[in-house]
């Protein structure tokens, strides 16, 4: 790997700011002061320090987004803002990607990574990852559409797997529900469809866990953090 890379990979800096540490000597391969961004170094068996603090290199990385609405769940798009406008350049320059999708409009716990392997298991639908939404509903849902949940609704272009819909709170006066859904899948505009099936709207729609991570109350919208090694750990076990 370039030595460039390699220190922005450390998040000691950017590109630019990566190439003037090294003209100023501040970076050292194996104790002598290397300037050159090109050199090839081994991150396995070289030691690099900055400032005399040697640098451990991660190769994966993993970050808790609140996505707000507004924002879609891709790496470029030429319309809209993306989920990683919203990180600073040392994020995006692990070169991350969303596991899986929020719709434009829903709002909630997004993982971001660059562990592809990771990313797939959570996405199976042989692994049963269980993903929980809160959705503000127009209209008051019942315990016949739990039992329909539960026995897996047909849509048109596929029937959806058992999914738990629990009835938290009911606004007679306002016609409106707010209910906790625990789907398995996470097919385009699955919840909403699912809800619209039974002859409500889904007005508001909240991510808040997937698998064992659950969204940190303190993020607010748009903000992010990095995953803590107890976190990344549980969503490793959790896909065996």
């Amino acid at each position: 790997m370039r030595l460039d890379k390699y220190l922005v990979a450390c998040t000691v800096g950017s590109r630019t700011e990566v190439k003037n540490f090294l003209k100023a000597g501040r970076v050292t391969v194996n104790g002598k002061k290397e300037k050159s961004a090109k050199l090839q170094i081994n991150e396995e068996t070289d030691e690099i320090c900055f400032d005399g603090q040697k640098l451990t290199y991660e190769e994966f990385v993993y970050y808790m987004l609140n996505k707000p609405q507004g924002v879609i769940s891709a790496t470029e798009d030429p319309k809209h803002k993306t989920v990683l406008d919203l990180l600073d350049d040392l994020a995006r320059s692990k070169e991350v990607f969303p596991v899986g999708r929020l719709d434009i409009d829903t709002h909630g716990l997004l993982l971001l990574t660059n562990d592809g392997q990771l990313a797939h298991a959570l996405l199976s639908p042989k692994r049963h990852v269980d993903k929980i939404y809160l959705a503000l509903v127009d209209g008051i849902m019942t315990q016949e559409d739990v039992e329909k949940f539960a026995q897996g609704i047909p849509l048109k272009d596929f029937t959806c797997q058992p999914a738990k819909l629990e009835l938290v709170a009911l606004d007679r006066e306002k016609n409106q529900s707010l209910v906790r859904v625990t789907i398995v899948e996470g097919k385009f505009h699955q919840v909403k469809r699912m809800v619209a099936y039974c002859g409500k709207e889904v007005v508001d729609l909240q991510r808040l866990t997937m698998g064992t991570l659950t969204l940190n109350e303190n993020l607010k919208r748009g903000e992010w953090r990095r995953l803590t090694k107890e976190e990344v750990e549980g969503l490793r076990e959790s896909v065996g």
